[in-house]
């Protein structure tokens, strides 16, 4: 594989407490996987295989910051314990928006029925791992390292692919403005000793940040925080897509990260949930918008992640607790869409009430890996992870 080189532009506005975090990296890379052109793939993991020439060029992390409940996100609407947990949390039939016979999505998120009918948009069901742990900051630790639940590493996983490279992988990095961030100030799945000397960098105003700032988007995004991390983070995809082709750097692949707060809903969840979903809905529909507009639709891939899901039965405050596995979304203009995983297992509860996971969230990365950056997964995860078939040739 060849040498990576990251670029941190991480975007934000300091002045609103509750802006989410964007942070950008670049490392070079190509390839996606051989998933087969028909849909009847649901609830299966595949073995890994060969990388196709087409490849993933941007990557964007959605973190939903808090603990995302999977139960109303993805709703398991055919299951009659999912209305007995949740007397006052479930979501009625005759609202949510049927994907099967069985599952189904919150009615918020209708803005992304269109993904979903046209094959952009994949759900991996019951993500998670074994012993999981419901501390905020341990549990998106793991997710952001790749680590074991007893495993304690000091690298994000993106930032160990970099060195895994043959010519040792070092980050250059470059960055502009007063108001950059990187990963959460050291931490997250960019965060290693190279990616960490870039935050004690001084800012510097460059011709490419001059350019984002001087050609916005057509494409309009929500006036909330969340569309306004979005709209910082693709002005900053578009500043460098125009660098590369002026430099002629091959399009090498951009990281980004985004951060919607607010999930960890312990109170008052019904209508709160709702409303982080609707955020994230159109703000993603923007995001999908303005990345075709720049024409990198095709060679980007949205996941999301999350601390944690929410323990399936409903509180005494009409909320949930920290819960275990969890759905989250994959989408992009090459990913092959539908179910993958498996429903939540809502009569194989653990003793504390929790789901058992169904897809390890490491084989989300592996995919990332393997078939989107022509990467070695099991030198970067530790060990061999199977693949999901995510991506259409």
């Amino acid at each position: 594989m060849k040498r990576r080189e990251f670029l941190s532009t991480a975007a934000a506005a300091g002045a609103a407490l509750s802006l989410p975090r964007v942070s950008c990296g670049a490392a070079s890379a190509s390839a996606a996987s051989t998933a087969r052109r028909d849909f009847g793939f649901a609830h299966r993991v595949s073995p890994a295989a060969s990388p196709s020439p087409s490849g993933i060029r941007l990557l964007i992390l959605i973190e939903l910051k808090g603990g995302n409940d999977g139960l109303n996100t993805v709703v398991p609407f055919a299951d009659p314990l999912y209305f007995r947990l949740r007397p006052g949390l479930a979501m009625r039939r005759d609202a949510v928006l049927p994907l099967d016979e069985r599952s189904a999505l919150h009615p918020a998120l209708q803005p992304l029925m269109p993904l979903w009918q046209s094959g952009q948009l994949a759900i991996v069901q019951g993500l998670g791992y074994p012993q999981f742990n419901l501390s905020h900051f341990r549990a998106m630790e793991i997710w952001d390292t790749a680590s074991d639940a007893q495993q304690y590493l000091r690298e994000g996983w993106i930032a160990r692919a970099s060195a895994a490279a043959p010519q040792g992988g070092a980050m250059n990095g470059a960055a502009g403005g007063a108001n950059l961030m990187f990963s959460h100030a050291g931490r997250g799945p960019l965060a290693g000793a190279a990616c960490r000397a870039l935050t004690s960098m001084p800012p510097a105003h460059d011709a490419a940040s001059v350019e984002l700032a001087a050609r916005p988007l057509n494409t309009l995004f929500p006036s909330d925080a969340f569309g306004s991390s979005l709209r910082l983070a693709t002005q900053a995809i578009a500043a460098a897509s125009r660098a590369e082709r002026c430099a002629a750097a091959g399009g090498n692949p951009a990281v980004v990260r985004v951060t919607l707060n607010g999930f960890d809903t312990h109170a008052n969840q019904r209508q709160r949930h709702a409303m982080l979903l609707a955020q994230f809905a159109h703000g993603v529909v923007a995001l999908r918008a303005a990345l075709r507009e720049l024409g990198r639709w095709d060679d980007a891939l949205v996941l999301t992640c999350s601390e944690f899901g929410r323990r399936p039965r409903e509180n005494d405050s009409g909320g949930t607790e920290h819960g275990t596995s969890a759905p989250h979304f994959v989408m992009g203009g090459r990913v092959r869409g539908g179910l993958y995983g498996a429903p939540p297992a809502l009569s194989q509860l653990d003793g504390n009430g929790n789901l058992p996971m169904s897809v390890d969230f490491r084989c989300l990365y592996a995919s990332v890996l393997a078939h989107g950056w022509r990467c070695d997964a099991a030198a970067v995860l530790g060990r061999r992870f199977d693949t999901l078939p995510l991506w259409r040739v």
